[in-house]
C-alpha cells in the first residue's frame, strides 16, 4: 500500500494533477498495486486566507507518506518568492531531496524546435544538485537602500553535498546503460572556488566507475550544444543554479513545458515529483492546459516507488498520445481538452 501525498497547488495545478490521478487509478488496476492519496491544500489560497505556507506540523504529517505528487505553485496575488521559498524550497530542504532529476526526451520530432533533430538525438538526463549552491539562501545586504549598497549571495557547496550528487549521477548513468557517458557542467574558469571542489570531486569519484566515460563542459557551452548537438549528451551533472537554467532549455528542445517532468529525490526518504512548468494562471479553469508533464511526473513517481513496469507503461502511453493524437503540446492548441488528453493516456494504458 503506497501512501501518496497530493499537493494540487495553484492555477492549473489542480487540473493537471486530476488527470494524473486518473492515470494512477488505471495503471494501479493494470499492475495490481494498491495506494491511497490525501489532498493537501498548501499553496496560494491557503496563504491568502491564513498567512501560512508550510508549517512544521505539516512537514511531520508528510513524513508519513511514500511520495509527494505536486502540481504547481504561484499566484498573481502572492509576491514572488513567498511560495517558492516557503513551500518548494522548504519541502526540498526538509526532506533532504538533494537530487533534482530531469529526463530530457523528445517523443515526437514534429514538436522539436531544432531543425532535423529526431527522438534519438534528444535523449539525456540532467542530475541537478538540489540542496546547496546559490539556492541555499545565504547572503546579506550592506548599506541597504543607499548608493553604496552591496548585495552578497553565497554559493554554498560542501564536499558531502557535491559528492553524493555526483555519485548518484554515476550510479544512474550505469543503471541507464545507454551511452554510459557523464558530463560535468560547470564554470571552472571563473567560479574557481566552488567549481574547483566540483571538478576535483568528480574526477576522484570517476575512478570508481571505469565503465563510465566522463567529460566536462562550461555551462555556456552546454547551452550552445543543447541547441546544436544535443545528441552528444547522455547524462549531465551540475549544481543547483546551472541545473535550473539548463533544464528549462532542455524542456524546450524536448517539445516544451507541457511535456517536461522532474523529480526531487531523496534516495533514502520521501521524494517529490512535479511538472516543471508553472501554474499558468491565465489558463485556469479553461480545460486547455497540457497535463502530460504531470502524467510523466506520475510515471517517475511510480518508478521511484519500485513500480518500474507501471512507470514505463505510463510513459509508453504518453508517447502514443504525443505521436498519434496531438497537434501541438501547447495549451489550447493540442486538439483536445485537458481531460480528453488524460482520457487518451488511460485508453492507451488499457
Amino acid at each position: 500500500m503506497y501512501k501518496i501525498a497530493v499537493i494540487p497547488g495553484d492555477g492549473t495545478g489542480p487540473e493537471v494533477i486530476r488527470e494524473g490521478q486518473k492515470v494512477l487509478e488505471a495503471v494501479s488496476q493494470k499492475y495490481n498495486f494498491k495506494y491511497e492519496t490525501k489532498i493537501f491544500d498548501f499553496g496560494a489560497e491557503r496563504y491568502l486566507k491564513t498567512g501560512k505556507v508550510l508549517e512544521n506540523e505539516d512537514i511531520e504529517e508528510l513524513k508519513k507518506y511514500s511520495a509527494i505528487y505536486l502540481g504547481a505553485v504561484g499566484h498573481p496575488k502572492v509576491k514572488p518568492g513567498i511560495l517558492e521559498a516557503g513551500l518548494l524550497l522548504k519541502l526540498r530542504f526538509s526532506f533532504d531531496q538533494y537530487i533534482n532529476l530531469r529526463p530530457v526526451k523528445l517523443y515526437n520530432a514534429d514538436f522539436c524546435p531544432l531543425k532535423g533533430k529526431k527522438p534519438e538525438d534528444v535523449d539525456f538526463v540532467v542530475v541537478r544538485e538540489n540542496s546547496e549552491g546559490l539556492y541555499r539562501g545565504m547572503g546579506e545586504f550592506k548599506d541597504k537602500g543607499t548608493k553604496d549598497e552591496v548585495a552578497i549571495q553565497i554559493s554554498y557547496n560542501t564536499r558531502k553535498g557535491v559528492e553524493r550528487c555526483i555519485r548518484y549521477a554515476f550510479e544512474y548513468c550505469r543503471k541507464r546503460n545507454k551511452k554510459k557517458k557523464l558530463t560535468l557542467c560547470g564554470k571552472t574558469n571563473v567560479l574557481t572556488f566552488a567549481w574547483d571542489l566540483w571538478e576535483r570531486t568528480f574526477n576522484e569519484v570517476a575512478k570508481e566507475y571505469p565503465d563510465i566515460t566522463t567529460d566536462y563542459a562550461h555551462v555556456d557551452a552546454t547551452t550552445m550544444w543543447f541547441v546544436k548537438n544535443p545528441e552528444w549528451f547522455d547524462m549531465i551533472v551540475t549544481d543547483n543554479m546551472f541545473g535550473d537554467i539548463i533544464t528549462d532549455l532542455g524542456a524546450m528542445i524536448q517539445g516544451g513545458m507541457g511535456i517536461a517532468a522532474g523529480g526531487n529525490i531523496n534516495p533514502a526518504g520521501v521524494s517529490m515529483f512535479e511538472p516543471i512548468g508553472g501554474s499558468a494562471p491565465k489558463y485556469t479553469g479553461k480545460n486547455v492546459i497540457n497535463p502530460l508533464a504531470a502524467i510523466c511526473a506520475l510515471g517517475m513517481l511510480l518508478e521511484n516507488l519500485g513500480e518500474v513496469k507501471a512507470g514505463q507503461a505510463v510513459e509508453d502511453a504518453v508517447i502514443k498520445v504525443v505521436t498519434k493524437k496531438l497537434k501541438s503540446l501547447a495549451a489550447g492548441k493540442m486538439g483536445y481538452s485537458t481531460t480528453e488528453v488524460g482520457d487518451l493516456v488511460v485508453e492507451y494504458l488499457k
